[in-house]
This record gives C-alpha cells, structure tokens and sequence, in this order.
C-alpha cells in the first residue's frame, strides 16, 4: 500500500515545517502511529517505511496485533486504561499513555515489579474540559504526577492530553498552551515526553511544545468502524 509511505512522507514534513516554527529539530518530536482498526498488513507497511512508535486504544486489540508484529515497534498504551486490564497493560506496552489516578498507577505498579520491569507511564490530564474525555483536572495533575512518580514500578516520563474537536485547528492553541505551562513544572527527570496534538492539529501542539504527536487518520486514512 504505497499511499501509507507518502502520507507518511507528508506528515513527516509537516512535522518538520512545525517543528521549525518551534525552534526544535524534527528528531526531536516522537510520531506515534495510532493504529486503532488498522490491519496488520498496514501496520506492516508502516513499520516499513519508518515508524518506530504504535498506538492502540484497546489492550485485547494491541495483544492480538503484537502476537503477529512482534516487539520491534515501541507500543503505546493510549486509550482509557481499566485497572483490570493492568496485566496485560504490563505485557504488551512499554509506555502507558493514559493514566489518571494513583489506583491504576499502583494496579500497574504491582504487575510490573512482578514481570520485573518498570513501566514507562505518562499522566493524562483532561485539558479541554470535557466531560466525554479521561484525564485529571489540570489544576490537579502536579499533585498527582507527584503522587504517582512515588509508586514502586512505573516511572513518571510526562504527560497527556487532547484539545477538544475543532474545526478550526488555531482554536486549539490555548489549550496545548495551557498543558505545556503544567509540563514545565515538572520535575525535570519527569519532563521526557509531553504527548499532544493528533491528526487534526498536530502542528499547532507541536508549535506549542508537544515533543510527541500521535497520528492516525493522516497516516492511514479514515477510520474503520470497529
């Protein structure tokens, strides 16, 4: 599927021309490629042409996906994330997007010090204020990022969120603003990611601080339903 490569190619420059906006260079801007209803086969072609990151929204859809793709990719966890779903959360990804309290911060610590490893999470903060999404309220989120970076078996790398659907992508602005100021006021050694901006306003996140953007309909086209 060769049109996956050239979207690819485009996102990537206009990663590029954003990232230059922001006085950074593109390598330092992490793509994820948010996979949701993606067959195998195009996340194949993807791989191919250069990602590095994938994305998943459910643990049972990244489970079957990585039995077939294999570890090469780094997997993110980036869908709302059930404290029983912990375990498998543990298995099948290195970092974990989406956490928003300490209770499924401890479920996750607890099965990763018993598969012996330290989980990579970042706090998902609810910056647009909407009741529909996930995520701590932002005058919440250093509290609890201090809170969470003291539990044995994860590891505190930064934070997430999302700016409401708009169709005017400027709009969004204020919001990836209002969660980079939250960002700059963690510790630095919990300052490794700060993960906004999707397929709809990943340049104006970047231009506003995001060093990960996470891509799916640029990339892949239209969602399928499922």
């Amino acid at each position: 599927m060769p049109e996956i490569a050239e979207n690819l190619k485009v996102v990537r420059e206009r990663i590029a021309a954003a990232a230059r906006l922001s006085g950074r260079r593109t390598e330092q801007i992490t793509l994820v490629a948010v996979t949701k209803t993606v067959g195998v086969p195009e996340i194949r072609e993807a791989l191919e042409a250069g990602v590095t990151d994938i994305g998943e929204n459910y643990v049972q859809e990244a489970i079957d996906k990585r039995l077939e793709i294999g570890s090469g990719p780094r997997w993110h966890m980036i869908g709302h994330l059930q404290r029983n779903k912990a375990k498998h959360a543990v298995e099948v990804f290195d970092l974990v997007q989406s956490v928003d309290s300490v209770e499924v911060a401890r479920e996750l610590g607890k099965r990763s010090l018993a598969a012996g490893k330290t989980m990579d999470v970042l706090v998902e903060v609810n910056v647009s204020g909407e009741e529909s999404k996930f995520g701590v309220e932002p005058p919440e989120a250093l509290s609890l990022a201090s809170r969470i970076a003291e539990v044995e078996g994860v590891r505190v790398q930064g934070l997430m969120g999302m700016a409401p659907f708009l169709d005017n992508a400027e709009e969004t602005r204020p919001y990836f603003a209002a969660l980079k100021a939250i960002w700059d006021r963690l510790p630095g050694d919990q300052r490794s990611f700060l993960s906004m901006g999707m397929t709809q306003d990943f340049e104006v996140a970047i231009e506003e601080g995001a060093n990960m953007v996470r891509v799916g309909t640029a990339i892949f086209g239209p969602r399928r339903a499922g």
